[in-house]
């Protein structure tokens, strides 16, 4: 058999072979298109290579090395070069400017000092200070659902007085 023929033989494998190196190349990506590349890669490496493979070997297995082989060198190329890393200049986002934050906390303190003693009370016990519903309503010696209107009642007093929506 000739070189050509030999080589045009071996190529009509390698398509036959393409969806079980699908298939295989899933086992290294979950993401689609990902796995496509590497079997494009592995293919382009195979069809460059074709001298280098020898009569008598599995071609699937020569493939499916070839594969395997391409994936751990750009796993290993990948997490060396780790983009995207914490160090990374170009992965610190934009930050707002504080200011805007300082206002609006002052503009929320004013509007919890205008709440009336019941709800202000109810709204920093369960909501700035974290307790339960059930201790509010033992503290303030009221039911749950007193409780929880208050701070519904709190919420959209201040909702109002800032200019907010409620939900």
């Amino acid at each position: 058999m000739t070189d050509k023929s030999r080589s045009a033989c071996l190529q009509d494998e390698i398509v036959e072979l393409i969806p079980a190196l699908r298939a295989f190349a899933k086992t290294f990506h979950k993401s689609a298109a990902d796995a496509d590349d590497l079997v494009q890669e592995t293919l382009a490496k195979a069809l460059g290579n074709l001298e280098q493979f020898d009569q008598g070997t599995r071609l699937k297995s020569w493939l499916f090395t070839i594969m395997r082989n391409t994936f751990c060198t750009k796993f290993r190329i990948a997490k060396r070069e780790a983009p995207g890393n914490q160090k990374c200049v170009s992965g610190i986002g934009v930050e707002p400017p504080s200011q805007e934050w300082t206002i609006r906390a002052k503009e929320l303190e004013r509007a919890c000092n205008q709440l009336a003693e019941p709800y202000r009370a109810v709204l920093e016990y369960v909501v700035i200070e974290g307790r339960s519903y059930d201790d509010a309503a033992a503290k303030f010696g009221c039911a749950i659902g007193t409780v929880k209107s208050r701070i519904n009642r709190a919420r959209r007093q201040l909702a109002a007085q800032l200019g907010e929506e409620i939900n």
